[in-house]
């Protein structure tokens, strides 16, 4: 059995060496964009941004957080992310989402493993009239937004709304992400399957080859 590192590490091989890991060759080696999971919000805090390094060496893209509602820890996390030069090696979406009520919240907080939820966010709710729970959880996930990104080493956001899919066009237009205040240039294919050659890479100069937004562009939008 492969842990999720080791996943990353094996499909590496098979796009940039064009074998298996007994060292047969592929026909036709898979042209793949690698994403991995990462989570600032619970313990051991220490250990993720070395759990993350982990992952980018072994191949990662890019990486999708578990939902945030605490800024103050995502900050603390990419700070530690930031001197490690994590930030200019792999693209770093923040997972945010609106949150239907003050019960699904502790719904949430109490049964779906990694989801951590200040009280402070719960309280908001609870206190607002029934008919306008849904309304203020999609208030405070723009403004999650509007602080994340101004987080350096922030790539964009990944707006996860279940059973809310609905909203995500608003939250994207309400969190000032449309109209794109940028042109973006579609990447020709072969760049976009293909990741850089090596871990190494520059970031910048990757991220200008496919031509799509920086973070230093992405903290650059207007509100």
């Amino acid at each position: 059995d492969f842990d999720s590192t080791q996943l990353l590490r094996t499909a590496k091989i098979m796009r940039d060496e064009g074998m298996f890991l007994s060292g047969r060759k592929l026909t036709v080696p898979p042209k793949v964009f690698l994403g991995a999971a990462a989570n600032p919000f619970v313990p051991p805090y220490d250990w993720r941004p070395l759990r993350l390094a982990k992952k980018v060496e072994a191949g990662a893209d890019f990486i999708q957080t578990q939902y945030c509602f605490d800024i103050p820890r995502l900050k603390s996390y990419m700070e530690r992310v930031r001197d490690m030069g994590l930030h200019e090696k792999v693209f770093i979406l923040v997972g945010v989402g609106p949150l239907r009520s003050d019960r699904a919240a502790e719904f949430m907080r109490s049964n779906v493993p990694g989801v951590h939820i200040p009280d402070a966010v719960i309280d908001r709710l609870a206190k607002t009239p029934k008919a306008q729970k849904q309304a203020e959880g999609k208030k405070i996930c723009v403004e999650m937004i509007e602080q994340v990104r101004e987080i350096e080493g922030v790539a964009g956001v990944h707006i996860m709304a279940y059973r809310q899919e609905e909203m995500v066009a608003e939250i994207v237009e309400e969190a000032g992400l449309l109209p794109r205040p940028f042109k973006v240039n579609k990447p020709p294919v072969d760049k976009l399957v293909f990741a850089p050659p090596a871990i190494e890479a520059s970031f910048e100069n990757y991220a200008a080859n496919l031509e799509i937004p920086t973070p230093s562009v992405w903290q650059k939008r207007s509100k």
